[in-house]
């Protein structure tokens, strides 16, 4: 289904089935628009790049987005942070699922984002925090409900502070180290965004300010999707256990199913609930959908990844033992498709399974162990405390999630 609303300056267009959207996303004269309100922290970065632009930079950056990269955080990096994370947590039995998402993922987006933490401070982590929170107010800035030019003046201020205090060191740490490396020197630089983009500077013309907003966009995508998706997993997963008692020890032991529900999570609800296009040129689709040059084009993923048609009568409902359609990932269009399809997914949600997938040898995605890591310590609502919806954003997000642990 497709309709279409003259507004004051283009028509907009919003795309509803998964074939229309799947088009939309491979076509080269649709150009990225979700984040234009956003551009105080948004402007330059990767997800907002276009053509020749963002296929350069893809290309420098896909180099750190590697099996081998993600071999090393999934299995060695992650889990010791989970655990770090979570200890004074476990040790007084109960937690806000929506600060702890964000204070684990936060850990790991630091580490590929390439912002250092010289103090290693509670109270240091605490302002790199807060700093990140208020660039996630940014890059959702469309869907805020309060007084948007007073909310950019603040992340304008956030990023300068935070540049200060933790990018221009971190700068700093990594041109010395490319520096001796030139030298002949041996010497280890980070796989990170940040050293990546330092290396290869000259070659993209990257200047200063464009390397600020793209480590801090990878600081909060890095940090926000997967603390989104880790309390929502948690959430449909409690709700399938008391439905399906006899999945509980599936959920401490089989890795594959627990990676079945965050895929099936990340379906029932995209990062964004909406993509986002502008027409450059006149597209028709295959469908004969026409676009004419200007129009906004608005693939609505709610509705795209509950299609009766392709997922069955219950789409809208959470089922991780679904039987998905051929071509269809288990995840539906969630991580996008095209050129801008999500260059973290495989770090973040793991690689898909296919029959005959080796348990022993399969990226799982950082998401899945930090929830099975949950329901290993006893995760459990807490009776006393329902969970929150966040009444800040139109966006579908919960506040507050407390839950109790151990026992």
């Amino acid at each position: 289904m497709t309709a279409v609303a003259e507004g004051a300056e283009a028509s907009t267009i919003v795309l509803s089935t998964f074939a229309d959207a799947k088009d939309a996303y491979r076509n080269k004269d649709l150009r990225q628009s979700l984040y234009d309100e956003g551009e105080v922290v948004m402007s330059g970065v990767l997800v907002n790049l276009h053509g020749q632009e963002h296929r350069d930079r893809r290309r420098v950056e896909n180099r750190m987005f590697r099996r081998d990269v993600f071999e090393r955080y999934e299995r060695e990096l992650f889990p010791e942070v989970t655990v770090q994370t979570l200890a004074p947590y476990l040790e007084a039995g109960r937690v806000d699922l929506v600060h702890l998402g964000h204070e684990l993922m936060l850990n790991l987006s630091a580490l590929t984002a390439g912002i250092d933490r010289p103090l290693g401070t509670a109270e240091e982590t605490g302002r790199l925090y807060d700093y990140n929170a208020k660039f996630i107010e940014g890059a959702t800035m469309a869907h805020y409900t309060g007084d948007k030019d007073a909310l950019r003046a603040e992340i304008a201020k956030a990023l300068d502070d935070w540049d200060e205090e933790f990018l221009a060191p971190s700068i700093a740490r990594r041109e010395d180290l490319l520096a001796r490396e030139a030298a002949g020197e041996d010497v280890d630089v980070p796989r990170d965004v940040l050293a990546t983009l330092l290396r290869h500077r000259e070659e993209l013309d990257l200047p200063r300010h464009v390397i600020r907003r793209e480590v801090a966009f990878f600081l909060l995508a890095g940090a926000h999707t997967s603390a989104t998706a880790f309390v929502r997993s948690i959430d449909h997963i409690l709700g399938w256990l008391e439905a399906h008692p006899e999945d509980a020890a599936k959920v401490r032991d089989d890795a594959l199913f627990v990676q079945r529900c965050i895929h099936e999570t990340v379906r029932l609800n995209p990062s964004s609930p909406t993509g986002r296009r502008r027409a450059l040129a006149d597209v028709t689709l295959r469908s004969g959908v026409h676009i004419p040059e200007g129009s906004i084009v608005v693939l609505d993923l709610q509705a795209i990844n509950r299609d009766t048609e392709l997922f069955g009568p219950d789409a809208a409902d959470f089922d991780p033992t679904r039987t998905m359609p051929p071509g269809v990932a288990p995840f539906g269009l969630s991580f996008a498709a095209g050129m801008h399809v999500c260059i973290g997914q495989d770090l973040a949600a793991g690689v898909v399974a296919v029959q005959g997938t080796d348990p022993d040898d399969h990226l799982y995605g950082l998401v899945t162990g930090a929830v099975r890591h949950m329901f290993g310590v006893g995760v459990r609502r807490d009776p006393d405390n329902p969970p929150q919806r966040d009444t800040s954003t139109a966006r579908p997000y919960w506040g507050t999630y407390p839950v109790l642990l151990g026992g």
